[in-house]
């Protein structure tokens, strides 16, 4: 899986990437809230492992802001051990907290569970038609065959499939997508729309745009 460390110590990223690369996972670093934030959006890792004491924004808050658009499970990791703080970051949505310093076997086992449970949460596969997702690999099919995507792509397809026949709005897509940050860039998804109707081809799902409203993902053949 692909693991994102927001953490502003060099040496706690460098031991995390370690342990984590030593398992085979992808690792992705941030030294600060504002970076993580956007990393979270683009790099779209499988979980988080959150700092509390950073630079530019108190932990907490960096995790209100994400669960504002995305439930990729967070495991807090902090020198601050009192209850109270436990509290708050399980009251912001993290899924987990370790306190430092840790041991990496305990961590790697309790990104494992993290792992498990949201796998049996978003274990269903999507359908519609020829078309496959699967979110726990974020990977899609087309009439059985591989359908390559960008991370964004998929994104986007799996809001369209998860609501298909109805206008899914600028709005929400683009929260989803891109984070709350990117709710007036809708030339965003034009680009993306146009990129997912070339890929989708002939296959009779079809992208409608309904100006200024948003998008509708439908299946021809059935209408």
């Amino acid at each position: 899986m692909t693991v994102l460390v927001i953490d502003d110590e060099i040496q706690i990223r460098r031991l995390l990437r370690l342990a984590l690369e030593s398992k085979g996972h992808v690792v992705r670093e941030a030294e600060n809230a504002t970076l993580g934030l956007q990393a979270a959006v683009f790099e779209r890792p499988d979980v988080i492992l959150l700092d509390l004491g950073l630079p530019d924004m108190d932990g907490v808050e960096a995790l209100k802001r994400l669960r504002e658009w995305s439930r990729i499970p967070v495991l807090i990791l902090s020198v601050r051990d009192q209850e109270a703080s436990r509290l708050a970051a399980f009251d912001a949505g993290a899924d987990d907290y370790v306190t430092k310093p840790f041991s990496t076997a305990e961590l790697l086992a309790r990104l494992a569970a993290i792992q498990r449970r949201h796998q049996g949460d978003e274990a269903a596969r999507l359908q519609l038609g020829p078309l496959t997702l699967d979110p726990v690999h974020h990977a899609a099919a087309l009439s059985g065959l591989p359908l390559k995507l960008t991370p964004t792509e998929y994104a986007m397809l799996a809001q369209l499939v998860s609501h298909a026949g109805k206008v899914v709005t600028l709005k929400q897509l683009l929260r989803a997508v891109w984070g709350p940050q990117a709710e007036q860039q809708s030339n965003y998804l034009r680009v993306y729309a146009n990129h997912l109707r070339r890929k989708l081809g002939s296959s009779g799902l079809e992208i409608q745009n309904e100006p200024g409203i948003g998008y509708r993902l439908e299946d021809s053949r059935q209408s």
